[in-house]
């Protein structure tokens, strides 16, 4: 983990401050939250400003706990402009498979960082593949390829199934995000990750096959 990074400071308090205001004031949180209709209308703020507003302090804290253990390997492989460039674009992402999956669903709504975050998490994996991860209810290290794949796999269940009060899809489509550009920016990969790029795209390849079946 190391010291925090000066953007990964930035991108915490940004959500920090947008969340807390967005807790004391309705109005705001409404205007700027993820919503179908008013975003098929033409607000597209709202796929951006969504991702720094959070239903609760525990909602914003997971998330920047998740943000603060995988940061540090995304700057130290690609530097903070790189980091900067994969959490904005796993944001919207997030957003854009959020959008694709309840376009017919005018008042769906949703607010995280998780879509963003998510991107991180599967580009810190992507570089670096033989980390260990430990959950708090599995006291037991797992190779993080094998938790990122499992994760969208338990994603596309999720998806299919609209467990829980989460948005599965956002998580998804920012993990896309975070393996699309980092790759981008990162071809070497190809030359020294090219299985784990294969393992890593699985379930990315299988939400599309079940999409296009009209299996999702």
């Amino acid at each position: 983990m190391g010291d925090l990074n000066i953007m990964t400071i930035v991108i915490i308090a940004a959500n920090v401050i947008i969340s807390y205001k967005g807790y004391g004031d309705f109005s705001f949180f409404e205007k700027y939250k993820f919503q179908v209709g008013p975003i098929q209308r033409g607000e597209k703020i709202r796929l951006f400003s969504s991702g720094f507003l959070h239903v609760d302090t525990q909602h914003l804290l997971f998330n920047m706990l998740t943000l603060y253990f995988f940061a540090n390997v995304v700057i130290g492989y690609l530097g903070s402009f790189n980091f900067v460039i994969i959490y904005a674009a796993s944001l919207l992402f997030g957003s854009l498979l959020s959008l694709y999956f309840h376009k017919n669903e005018y008042y769906y709504s949703a607010v995280g960082a998780s879509g963003a975050v998510t991107g991180i998490l599967y580009s810190a994996i992507l570089l670096k593949p033989d980390m260990e991860l430990m959950m708090f209810f599995i006291p037991i290290p797992i190779p993080a390829y094998i938790f990122g794949i499992g994760y969208l796999l338990y994603s596309i269940y999720g998806m299919k199934n609209r467990v829980g009060n989460i948005g599965h899809d956002a998580h998804f489509g920012g993990a896309i995000g975070g393996y699309a550009i980092t790759l981008l920016l990162s071809p070497w990969l190809f030359q020294t990750n090219l299985l784990m790029i294969g393992l890593l795209a699985i379930p990315i390849v299988l939400l599309f096959i079940l999409k296009k079946t009209g299996k999702m």
